[in-house]
């Protein structure tokens, strides 16, 4: 199997030479945050990319969100479009911030971003972690298709990355879509508020099945 750490620089040279060039699709469900998450909370966007997500809040009046990537290109497209926006680059390891530290988080196609098992699951800790008793998470990723252009990609690179649904892009860049079952687990340590799968297009163009959660960790 690739090294994770050369596969994390990996990750973060792809997305630093494409920064300038995808636009982000998968759906912010704005009304339905807003239910859950009062305009004062204390907001962490984790893997903001260009910071669209943020500019979505700030336009509805949140004043305390911020967002962490792992390209510091995607940073820079970001502040050069919304400079009164907060957004950082992060190592992509232990997360800045002290426990319990946030009210909600966002997390928006991040996990198929991270296509390492083990690395998932220490980002879910890190997150679980630096949400408050009581706080937050919305996340949406990608769900393993059937088609057979999907198919052909994931059996090809099962034996290399040792998991089923991980995948190359010709222009670069490790990408992993997961099962429902797989998916449910990871975020098993919140308490599920709402839990859906749906249609996404993705940065490319293609439709993909997804999945929407909202989740609260437990007081």
């Amino acid at each position: 199997m690739s090294n994770p750490t050369s596969m994390l620089e990996d990750q973060k040279e792809f997305w630093n030479r494409v920064a300038d060039e995808k636009e982000f699709t998968t759906p912010f469900r704005l009304e339905i945050f807003n239910q859950y998450i009062p305009l004062s909370a204390k907001i962490l966007d984790f893997g903001c990319g260009y910071g669209r997500t943020l500019f979505k809040l700030y336009q509805a009046g949140y004043t305390n969100a911020l967002g962490i990537d792992l390209s510091e290109n995607m940073i820079a497209r970001g502040k050069s479009i919304h400079p009164y926006l907060n957004l950082s680059k992060f190592a992509g390891e232990t997360l800045p911030f002290e426990d319990n530290s946030f009210d909600a988080i966002i997390g928006l196609a991040i996990f198929t971003c991270i296509p390492v098992t083990s690395k998932q699951s220490h980002a879910m800790s890190e997150l679980y972690r630096i949400l408050k008793p009581g706080g937050y998470i919305y996340l949406n990723d990608f769900l393993l298709m059937e088609d057979e252009r999907n198919l052909t990609r994931y059996e090809k690179f099962q034996k290399k990355y040792q998991s089923y649904g991980v995948f190359e892009l010709p222009s670069g860049g490790i990408f992993r879509h997961h099962s429902l079952e797989y998916f449910t687990k990871l975020v098993g340590q919140f308490s599920p508020i709402i839990t859906s799968t749906e249609i996404f297009k993705t940065m490319n163009g293609n439709q993909t099945k997804g999945i929407f959660f909202l989740g609260q960790k437990p007081h």
